[in-house]
């Protein structure tokens, strides 16, 4: 066992765990925050996609042990229920939520993309998208959605600038 220190959805949190415990497992029990789901097990899925330090990774094949002293965000701490984040309003927006499942993923990943790169394609988008699996929109919807949230998110900046 070790204690691990780190910041989750901007909150300084520390816990006692295995040397091999996953970081989605962590997520989920210790910390109850079960958006991050636990899919494929193997990195192969996105479901348990979480932003460290900002970029989009498989909390699945992450040890715990390894975000020490970093930064780790799930969909519990991006927007709220009174002001979703621009992504999450587009996906609503467009329809680009069917299950349900892959979505938290879907959101934190286009989150990463818009970050790095805030007026993407459509090939950037799918391939950014690549590694999160839907089985319920054919993905053209979700496309649409971060389009949509990459295009919002560009005229609110413009906007503050001004």
């Amino acid at each position: 066992m070790a204690i691990v220190s780190f910041i989750l959805n901007g909150k300084p949190v520390s816990c006692d765990v295995p040397a091999e415990e996953t970081l989605v497992d962590t997520i989920r029990r210790r910390f109850k925050l079960t958006g991050t789901k636990k899919g494929c097990g193997t990195g192969d899925c996105g479901a348990c996609t979480v932003l460290l330090d900002g970029d989009a990774v498989r909390s699945c094949t992450l040890l715990t042990g390894m975000v020490h002293g970093r930064s780790v965000t799930t969909i519990e701490g991006v927007g709220t229920m009174d002001r979703l984040h621009p992504v999450q309003q587009a996906f609503v927006d467009v329809n680009a939520i069917q299950c349900g499942y892959c979505i938290p993923g879907m959101v934190l990943t286009a989150i990463a993309l818009l970050n790095r790169n805030p007026d993407p394609d459509e090939a950037e988008i799918r391939e950014a998208i690549s590694g999160n699996l839907c089985r319920c929109t054919g993905y053209q919807k979700i496309v649409e959605a971060i389009s949509l949230a990459a295009k919002r998110m560009r005229e609110a900046g413009e906007e503050a600038a001004r």
